[in-house]
């Protein structure tokens, strides 16, 4: 089976890192950005199957982020997730089209659960279309 990629968008080293250890330990193969600029050239090389966005970011809205991404011939069809500590966070991933939502903190168990039900419906969706 082919292993998932996931790309983190994420600007906290910390944070990063736990998702990353995380990930890395579940099989994944990992795309890793701390800004938007790094996001847009790491997709070139390779596309990932999901995006995990943080919100707050040095150059960039992950809400709006997403929205861009939702909204690109090349990406719409990517799940993303989106994460945020703030609490109106929630409704504008939403209304940025993002697939699924994780308040931080967040729960380890919680995150892969999330993720894999995500990439089980676009592997459905994928296989539909």
């Amino acid at each position: 089976m082919e292993r998932k990629r996931i790309h983190i968008l994420e600007d906290d080293q910390e944070i990063r890192n736990v998702i990353e250890i995380l990930l890395k330990d579940e099989g994944f193969e990992l795309q890793l950005s701390s800004s938007f600029e790094e996001l847009k050239k790491n997709i070139q090389d390779a596309m990932p199957d999901l995006f995990l966005l943080d919100v707050m970011l040095p150059d960039g809205n992950g809400a709006e982020i997403c929205e861009d991404l939702k909204n690109d011939i090349f990406t719409k069809h990517i799940p993303i997730i989106v994460m945020s500590a703030q609490n109106n966070s929630q409704q504008k991933a939403i209304d940025a089209l993002a697939d699924d939502y994780i308040s931080k903190p967040f729960d380890i168990d919680d995150i892969l659960k999330r993720i894999n039900a995500q990439l089980k419906r676009s592997a459905e969706n994928s296989v539909k279309s």
